[in-house]
């Protein structure tokens, strides 16, 4: 939460951290997986805004990202959120998947079952819900008309859409501006990834991407 001493007009990374309610794994890896390379998580370059290097050492290692054995029932290309572990798998061929670690919500209010990627957007606008606005006007009435892409807005530089059919489910996949709440159990319901590993993950998943929160 934003200490007395910010301004009102100020965007403060702790009013919008998503453990301070915004929203919104199975398999381990055998004793022969290498361990993640962390130069992955190194500065992104080519991007409108900063995405800066991660500090790991504030990250239990088995959340980064890492490729493992899955021998699962889910087909190749599924996303697979296992929200009690705080994995989320992308499915491979050959009884492998890419596994991240993610942020995931306080109890009752993650997304359950089935669900489908029908949009994608890059730096993507953040707007809280009529719930949320409801609930803590102050917090979020200033917000109510969007906050633009960049680096203070909580979804970070990609978010993935979950559809329920035709209807929006109200949940995303998103990076974070608090990449130590990775493993944790904080949001008001999405699945948060570092930046660098949304974004990874926004280049395989086409749109029509099926995804099951269990």
């Amino acid at each position: 939460m934003a200490s007395d001493r910010h301004k009102p007009a100020e965007i403060s990374r702790r009013l919008l951290v998503f453990g301070a309610p915004l929203f919104l794994a199975a398999c381990q890896t055998d004793g022969t997986t290498p361990a993640p390379s962390l130069s992955m998580y190194g500065p992104v370059n080519g991007e409108p805004f900063a995405v800066e290097a991660v500090d790991t050492t504030e990250i239990d290692p088995q959340y980064l990202r890492q490729v493992v054995n899955y021998p699962g029932k889910y087909p190749p290309g599924t996303i697979v959120v296992d929200v009690e572990d705080k994995f989320l798998y992308f499915v491979l061929k050959d009884g492998k998947a890419v596994r991240y670690g993610v942020g995931v919500g306080k109890q009752g209010y993650s997304y359950r079952g089935w669900a489908t990627i029908k949009r994608k957007e890059k730096w993507p606008t953040w707007t809280p819900t009529a719930n949320m606005i409801r609930l803590q006007p102050q917090r979020y009435g200033p917000y109510a008309s969007g906050l633009p892409g960049g680096e203070e807005n909580p979804l970070g530089p990609r978010a993935l859409y979950l559809y329920d059919g035709d209807r929006d489910t109200m949940f995303r996949l998103h990076g974070t501006i608090e990449p130590w709440s990775i493993g944790t159990q904080v949001s008001s319901g999405c699945i948060r990834l570092l930046n660098q590993d949304i974004i990874d993950l926004y280049e395989r998943v086409p749109l029509g991407t099926r995804v099951y929160v269990m």
